[in-house]
C-alpha cells in the first residue's frame, strides 16, 4: 500500500470552510532564482510542464530582472514562450519595473507579479531605493499592466519582521497593501519574507487589513518555513478567509537579498495539510513531488519537502 492511499485523515465536514484553495506554485521563479544550481530554459520547461501535469493551474515561472542580478533567470523569455499553452492555467512572471512589464509583455506572459517593501532596509537591500519609492514603482508598473489588459499579483515583503529592523508596524503593512490594492493589483501577497511569523501575528494582521476594507479575495498569502511555522501560519490565514496561498515544489528556494531566509514553504507540505483538512485542491500531490525529482538529482540533495522525504521512504 501506498502511504498516500492511507493517509492523511481527512478533517469531518464543516470543520473548515468548504471553500477550494488556489495554490500558486513558484518553484519554477521564487525557487530556481535562489538556487546556486544553474537550471536550463528546457530544465525549467519541463518543470512547469510536469507541475501543469500534477493539476496545478497558477504558476511563476520566470523573472524579468537584471541577469547580472539574478542569472538564473536570463533566460526568461525563452522559457515563458516554450510553456504549454493550456486552458485554464496562468503564468505569471515577476517584473520588477516597467522594462521589465514591456520585456514580460512581449513574450505574452499570462500576468504578472511586481514586489515592494514595506521597510526601508529590505528596500535599500533589494531595490536600492526607499519603501514609499518601492511601493511607488509597484504600483507604476500594476497600472501599466492593467491598461494592458494583464492581472497582477502584488508582494509585499517583510509584512511580520525584518532582519535589519526587527518587528514590522501593522499599520505600515495596511497602509502600503492598500496602495497597491488602489493601483489595480488583483491581489496583495502579504509575504513573510524570512520566516519569523507567528500563527496569532498572522490573525491580527488579516483581522486590520480587513478592518481597513480589504475582503479576503483581494489577499494572498506567502510564507517561508524558517522557523517550522509555515503551515500554522497558513490555517491561521484560512480561518479568517483567504483562499490564495503561495508555495514551492520541493520547497524549492529563499530569498537571496534576506539575510536568515531559508526555504518556501513546500508544495507537497501544504498539499499533504489542505487533504488532511479536507479542502480540495484537485491537485495530485504524488506527481507534484515527482515534479522536482530531476533538480534533487541534479543537486545531489534530499528534498526539503518533508512530505515528498515521506513519501519516497
Amino acid at each position: 500500500m501506498k502511504r498516500s492511499d492511507a493517509f492523511p485523515v481527512t478533517a469531518q465536514p464543516g470543520e473548515w470552510l468548504a471553500e477550494p484553495i488556489t495554490i500558486h506554485e513558484v518553484g519554477p521563479r521564487d525557487g530556481l532564482q535562489a538556487e546556486s544550481t544553474l537550471t536550463s530554459a528546457e530544465e525549467k520547461i519541463a518543470f512547469c510542464t510536469d507541475l501543469v501535469n500534477a493539476g496545478l493551474k497558477s504558476i511563476e515561472v520566470a523573472s524579468f530582472v537584471r541577469p547580472d542580478l539574478v542569472p538564473q533567470m536570463a533566460d526568461a523569455e525563452a522559457v515563458v514562450k516554450g510553456l504549454p499553452r493550456v486552458p485554464g492555467v496562468k503564468f505569471t512572471a515577476l517584473v520588477p519595473n516597467l522594462k521589465g512589464l514591456a520585456r514580460a509583455l512581449d513574450a505574452q506572459i499570462d500576468a504578472v507579479g511586481v514586489f515592494a517593501s514595506v521597510t526601508e532596509s529590505f528596500a535599500r537591500a533589494n531595490m536600492n531605493t526607499t519603501a514609499d519609492n518601492s511601493v511607488k514603482q509597484a504600483a507604476e508598473v500594476v497600472s501599466e499592466a492593467r491598461s494592458a489588459g494583464v492581472p497582477s499579483r502584488a508582494y509585499l515583503s517583510m509584512c511580520f519582521g525584518d532582519p535589519w529592523e526587527g518587528q514590522v508596524d501593522r499599520t505600515a503593512v495596511v497602509a502600503r497593501s492598500a496602495e497597491l490594492l488602489e493601483a489595480g493589483a488583483e491581489k496583495v501577497v502579504i509575504s513573510d519574507t524570512i520566516g519569523v511569523a507567528h500563527a496569532a501575528q498572522v490573525e491580527v494582521l488579516l483581522a486590520d487589513l480587513y478592518k481597513a476594507g480589504f475582503a479576503p479575495s483581494n489577499i494572498a498569502v506567502h510564507f517561508h518555513d524558517t522557523y517550522g511555522q509555515a503551515l500554522a501560519n497558513v490555517a491561521a490565514a484560512i480561518r479568517t478567509g483567504v483562499r490564495e496561498v503561495d508555495s514551492s515544489a520541493g520547497g524549492l528556494g529563499r530569498c537571496p537579498f534576506a539575510p536568515g531566509a531559508t526555504g518556501n514553504l513546500a508544495t507537497e507540505d501544504l498539499l499533504w495539510f489542505l487533504q488532511g483538512a479536507g479542502i480540495s485542491t484537485d491537485i495530485d500531490l504524488r506527481k507534484v513531488a515527482e515534479a522536482t525529482d530531476w533538480f534533487d538529482r541534479k543537486k545531489g540533495s534530499t528534498s526539503a519537502s518533508a512530505v515528498k522525504r515521506a513519501l519516497t521512504a
